[in-house]
């Protein structure tokens, strides 16, 4: 019998109600035992710190070979195994994607919050910066045991969490160019990927992303590739496909469904599509996929 992925909620043990959590992944081994070895779509962000040892985790149908210094940044929404190694440790921080917000209200405070999005997902930490990372988580867990009013844990575990993602907000733009950072063509992948984001299934065709930034077709094409690497069409191809095997995995919708949802006439329309980018159809796709995460006999 398969299972489809698992949607996870935020749920903490009995007794605690904080909307932030910190625990290693021994301890989780010792909560979640055969459920860690299922693939969850998280409703909460959640950011990994291997401290020991080497894995292979997999968010969102990609593999990701880890070591120490590994730090993988999940977001809500995306799927997630740990992978089969067992002979490593590290950090789960996990938390309600508002508690990001910073308390301080300033634009260039929330600018920094909101930058968890625009974090890779895999970042490699030199051993300086690991330390000062797992620094900082250790203080976390440390405080979420502290013995005063909630909302004064609350307050402190909010500063804490802006501490961390700004650092790692840093130590990303340190390993970009500034050239990168504040080049019009960097600032147009942006609002194109932010577009994409929205509207992928609506808008199936540059021209549309284009016209609507107010672009050329041509420099918005320079862009996406001195960015992504890629053409314009196969970044919108890409995140169409990343919805479809989301839901395909996710949800037992049919495939007819799941085509007009993301913007195709046709069924047909849709499966030829999925098999041109991803090599097998949606129905295959499905049954290779839960199959990976059926329950053990």
């Amino acid at each position: 019998m398969t299972m489809e992925i698992q949607r996870l909620g935020y749920q903490p043990q009995a007794l605690y109600r904080l909307d932030l959590e910190v625990f290693s992944v021994a301890d989780l081994r010792l909560r979640a035992k055969e459920e860690l070895r299922l693939t969850h779509r998280y409703e909460f962000h959640t950011v990994v710190c291997v401290t020991r040892g080497t894995c292979t985790q997999i968010v969102d149908f990609k593999s990701i070979a880890c070591a120490p210094g590994s730090l993988l940044v999940v977001r809500a929404g995306q799927a997630h195994n740990y992978g089969a190694d067992a002979d490593w440790d590290g950090w789960n921080l996990l938390f309600r994607p508002e508690f990001a917000l910073p308390v301080s209200t300033t634009s260039h405070d929330l600018k920094l919050a909101l930058d968890l999005e625009r974090l890779p997902e895999h970042m490699v930490l030199s051993d300086q910066e690991l330390g000062k990372v797992t620094d900082l988580l250790q203080q976390m867990r440390e405080d979420t045991l502290l013995d005063v009013p909630q909302e004064h844990v609350h307050t402190l575990l909010r500063h804490q969490l802006h501490t961390l993602l700004t650092r790692l907000s840093i130590l990303q733009g340190r390993r970009q160019t500034q050239a990168t950072l504040v080049s019009p063509a960097s600032q147009r992948f942006q609002r194109f990927q932010q577009l994409v984001d929205k509207r992928f299934a609506q808008w199936h065709q540059v021209a549309d992303y284009a016209n609507q930034l107010g672009y050329t077709e041509k420099s918005l094409a320079r862009a996406v590739a001195a960015a992504a690497g890629t053409t314009a069409k196969a970044f919108i191809a890409a995140r169409i496909n990343l919805e479809a095997k989301r839901l395909l995995v996710h949800l037992d919708l049919p495939v007819v469904t799941i085509a007009d949802r993301l913007g195709f006439d046709e069924p047909t329309n849709f499966s030829k599509f999925f098999k041109r980018e991803v090599g097998c159809t949606p129905a295959e796709f499905r049954k290779r996929q839960r199959a990976l995460v059926a329950l053990p006999t």
